[in-house]
């Protein structure tokens, strides 16, 4: 059934914003996975057993039994790499020290994770970053967020001459490609993939916070979504509890004209949703009224975003976050890539014979368009969560007492970039999305 086929088309675009829509439309395209009807995929779910497996045996390796201890999936585990000094802790004590006040903390933190989600795009194989204060380089999304910290001690995204620590709207407009390309250390012998579109996306911001000053103030902080947070939220027993909802819906609603209108439905642009000829082919034979029905929505990069904010959040604050389980694992190269590295999902033959080819390898090359990556995104979304429903069975644990999160933290994310180290030199994934910075 289309859950759109009774709505006006500006509530099919609302729906297709929403958290539950990812869930639905993703299982229609694993249903049509189980059933050998993908363009581009074949399903081997007799292989299921051995990657849970594998997830299984990650988590024995790093955690033992004390699961408790796996921390969430989000930007946060990017800035304390495993065996150096937390970056984050030092910023909160040398606040402390100053008498800066939790919420104050809590906003500037706020500030800095959304600022590094939107550059943590896949900045490609080969871009690196030096640290200065250790020598040590840094890659990929590790990299991206050091970075980022070192660009928001140096207050490039605040226009308060000796507050560094902000990001606010005037400081934003100020950017430009160059400069981020500079502070990122890009260089023709240390190139970046999509730098130009995570200017765009900076820039693009800076309008975004001073279009909702009802979110973000009338300076425009993102940290100040703490105030409307607040005051659509509830006490229960002296613990202040919002919705997620309430978090996405800011985040939708502000960020969305910052990303490419790649299609735009009832005046809406929709921002991560791709259309699937497989799925349009299957609606089309149940309902006369198809439009949208077709649509797969992911929202990758606002998921992630919502993940390491509700962190800070929790962490900074001592609010609980309700309606969690709303959140969907992330469709990306590490948890897809997973799937394919241990044969769960392989790419039908025609399909990769005539795919593009990263030069000197057999790895193909797709466009974030093609049918080949949102089947897979689609695929990855419904595949994490079964695996997320087995692993506590592993381990002999009730259902559940292992969150989405964590399982992406210690197992699948985690997994995806270890098998991929195993398997190709340089660690990358099985298949290559060519990307602008404002997808992945």
């Amino acid at each position: 059934m289309n859950p759109t086929s009774t709505l006006s088309t500006e509530l099919k675009a609302e729906w297709l914003r929403s958290l539950p829509s990812i869930r639905t439309q993703c299982s229609k395209v694993f249903a049509l996975a189980k059933a050998g009807k993908l363009d581009c995929w074949e399903y081997h779910p007799e292989k299921e057993g051995d990657v849970v497996q594998f997830c299984a045996d990650i988590i024995t390796r790093d955690f033992g039994t004390n699961y408790s201890s796996i921390p969430p999936h989000g930007r946060w585990r990017h800035f304390d790499l495993p065996n150096r000094k937390p970056r984050i802790a030092p910023l909160r004590e040398s606040w402390t020290a100053k008498s800066i006040s939790a919420t104050e903390q809590t906003t500037a933190l706020i500030d800095l994770f959304l600022v590094s989600v939107l550059l943590d795009a896949g900045a490609g194989p080969t871009w690196k970053y030096k640290e200065a204060t250790t020598g040590d380089y840094h890659s990929r999304s590790e990299g991206l967020a050091i970075a980022s910290v070192d660009m928001f001690e140096a207050g490039l995204f605040s226009s308060v001459e000796g507050e560094p620590h902000r990001v606010d709207a005037k400081g934003l407009a100020n950017l430009t490609t160059d400069k981020i390309a500079s502070a990122m250390q890009v260089s023709p012998t240390n190139e970046m993939a999509g730098i130009e579109g995570r200017a765009e996306l900076l820039i693009k911001l800076s309008k975004a916070l001073s279009s909702y000053p009802e979110f973000f103030g009338p300076d425009g902080r993102p940290g100040h979504i703490i105030n409307f947070l607040q005051k659509n939220s509830r006490v229960d027993e002296g613990t202040t509890k919002i919705h997620i909802a309430t978090l996405w819906h800011i985040l939708m609603t502000a960020l969305a004209p910052i990303w490419p209108s790649r299609i735009v439905l009832g005046g809406l642009p929709l921002g991560d949703v791709w259309p699937c000829p497989a799925l349009a082919r299957e609606e089309s034979s149940k309902t006369s009224d198809t439009e949208a029905a077709d649509l797969v929505p992911f929202h990758k990069l606002t998921q992630w975003l919502t993940y390491s904010l509700v962190q800070v959040i929790m962490s900074g604050l001592g609010w609980e976050v309700e309606g969690m389980e709303d959140m969907t694992g992330l469709p990306e190269y590490r948890n897809g890539g997973l799937l394919i590295d241990l044969g769960l999902i392989s790419l039908k033959e025609s399909v990769a014979a005539s795919a593009p080819k990263i030069t000197g390898t057999s790895i193909p090359r797709f466009e974030a368009s093609h049918p080949a990556i949102v089947e897979m995104r689609a695929m990855t979304v419904i595949q994490l969560d079964r695996i997320h429903e087995q692993l506590p069975l592993k381990f002999g644990l009730a259902p559940g007492s292992l969150s989405l999160p964590q399982v992406l933290e210690s197992a699948t994310w985690k997994g995806g970039r270890e098998i991929a180290k195993k398997l190709r030199e340089g660690g990358g994934p099985p298949i290559d999305i060519i990307s602008d910075g404002t997808v992945f």
